[in-house]
């Protein structure tokens, strides 16, 4: 596994984390005690160090999870988590009040006294513009209750909001295959600011694993049964926007552009990889076998550019058009 700097905070972290959302056993199927540990226990074997979680995923599960294997994990791990969905909180109650609570759940749940990193997630656009959200941040920091702060973001629009905030250490975007828009409108700017970039949904979903069929039936309580057209949140976040039927459709082409001897899904992990403006991938793992996997990608040689340059126009000429919801 190969690391990189969390830049303002001088952390190394492995180039590839794990996003724990499916730990919350909500939204992406069943996820027993047993198989979560052993999700963990193997990524960390794999020399992943960097694991990204939320108070809502779960109800608070997931980092109650997290919180557990940490305790006993003789290595040194970092937690991302996020605050700020709750349905006390969100839309519009982004109080000091509000957020301080969210924190000290956060802290409890964790088991730890200090936040490595807590995150704003996917706040509205209109409540990122006010600005009183990264005050309150900046507060949180000054009492010792959290570490480092970022932001989730859902646009290009709210990156570059987020990224002009003093003490802004972290963006976490959309990017993969499909959603390429960073790579012009925001890697240089974040490179040049010191922000680093933390790249979720990085296979779209399962899309980009080139195993998905269009007869396939997710689970009920699967966010891509109940989300794939933006019923309960951001379309975005499932199949990174994209129709799950044009999805497939595209992902078979975009297979055909890839290398033949790896696993798709190292490809695709592998292409974000190649841009150096990215510090982390947090793609989530279901199996043992996938989370070794992903942590396999970042031992492959870089992508040749000439494939690059066929994702590119590929994306151009046939995906860009067909992504919804805020990009």
């Amino acid at each position: 596994m190969q690391s990189r700097t969390f830049k303002q905070t001088g952390w190394r972290v492995s180039e590839i984390g794990l996003g724990c959302w499916q730990l919350g056993g909500d939204c992406w199927g069943d996820m027993g005690d047993t198989s979560a540990y052993k999700i963990l226990q193997s990524s960390v074997d794999s020399g992943v160090n960097f694991f990204d979680t939320a108070d809502v995923y779960g109800g608070g599960r997931s980092e109650e999870f997290l919180g557990k294997f940490i305790k006993d994990c003789p290595e040194s791990i970092h937690v991302g988590t996020k605050l700020g969905r709750q349905a006390h909180v969100f839309p519009d109650q982004f109080t000091p009040e509000n957020l301080r609570s969210c924190t000290e759940d956060s802290l409890r749940r964790l088991g730890v006294e200090v936040l490595d990193l807590t995150q704003l997630h996917c706040l509205p656009v209109k409540a990122l513009q006010q600005g009183d959200a990264f005050e309150i941040m900046r507060d949180l920091q000054t009492e010792g209750k959290i570490r480092n702060w970022g932001v989730s973001v859902e646009s290009m629009e709210e990156a570059l909001i987020c990224m002009e905030q003093e003490g802004c250490v972290s963006l976490q975007i959309i990017f993969n295959i499909f959603r390429q828009k960073p790579i012009e409108v925001l890697f240089e700017k974040a490179k040049r600011k010191g922000v680093s970039i933390i790249a979720r949904l990085p296979m779209a979903s399962g899309l980009l694993s080139g195993k998905m069929k269009a007869t396939h039936v997710f689970a009920e309580n699967d966010h891509r049964n109940f989300n794939s057209d933006g019923q309960l949140f951001n379309v975005g976040e499932t199949f990174a926007g994209l129709p799950y039927a044009k999805g497939i459709e595209l992902a078979f082409g975009i297979k055909k552009i890839l290398p033949t001897d790896i696993p798709m899904s190292q490809s695709a992990l592998r292409w974000i990889l190649d841009h150096d403006a990215v510090t982390v991938v947090i793609p989530g793992a279901s199996k043992v076998e996938q989370a070794h996997s992903n942590a396999a990608s970042s031992d492959l040689s870089p992508l040749p550019q000439s494939v690059h340059k066929k994702l590119k126009s590929f994306y151009h000429s046939n995906v860009e058009e067909h992504i919804r919801g805020p990009y």
